[in-house]
């Protein structure tokens, strides 16, 4: 009922959506470069909407083609009518994205670039995908913890940023450096809401 009422005062629905996927096996490092590129970009471009918007559909699409990779998935958010509200819960999912195991890049460090080159390779990756965004998408708003439900949300993640309906972008990922692993036995203990898909 408040929902109608607020439409009908014109208020602006805020919705604040956050994505978790597992993606497993021997082939999924390819995606680190990806996600470290947006990364990268994202800074370079000092929080232009635009500029992480590409960055979304690009990792979104990314997604979207490895999803025989796809372990397990969880998301969350909430509707907000006070833009204040939206972005403090914005910058709570922040700060808890950034805490998770393995999900800090160093872009700063130029460490290990004049050693050998023998890392493990990745067989864990986990992306956390967190925005905030004006109106109603029912494909975001729904349980997405299923392979056609996912790959609706990808895409509805991507129309928005054509639509320009979002109102802030974030993605943290896990693991976050060349070189590092994210095991079975840590997934489990750094993000016990995942669920197989």
């Amino acid at each position: 009922m408040s929902n109608i009422f607020n439409k009908m005062i014109g208020r602006t629905r805020y919705v604040v959506f956050r994505l978790f996927l597992h993606l497993g096996g021997g082939e999924v490092a390819p995606i680190l470069g990806v996600l470290n590129n947006a990364g990268r970009d994202a800074i370079d471009a000092d929080g232009d909407l635009e500029v992480l918007g590409e960055g979304l559909v690009e990792i979104s699409q990314t997604l979207l083609q490895y999803d025989e990779y796809w372990l397990s998935a969880a998301n969350e958010g909430d509707v907000f009518w006070n833009e204040g509200e939206a972005g403090d819960y914005v910058n709570e999912l922040f700060t808890d994205s950034a805490e998770r195991y393995l999900s800090e890049p160093d872009y700063a460090s130029n460490s290990g670039l004049n050693e050998p080159l023998s890392i493990p390779v990745t067989r864990n990756v986990i992306v956390m995908i967190t925005v905030a965004y004006e109106g109603e998408v029912p494909d975001l708003e729904t349980d997405l913890s299923n392979v056609q439900a996912l790959k609706e949300g990808l895409k509805a993640l991507i129309n928005l940023h054509y639509k320009h309906r979002l109102k802030a972008i974030q993605v943290h990922f896990s693991p976050a450096q060349l070189g590092d692993e994210l095991t079975s036995d840590q997934l489990l203990q750094y993000y016990p809401e995942l669920i197989p898909l």
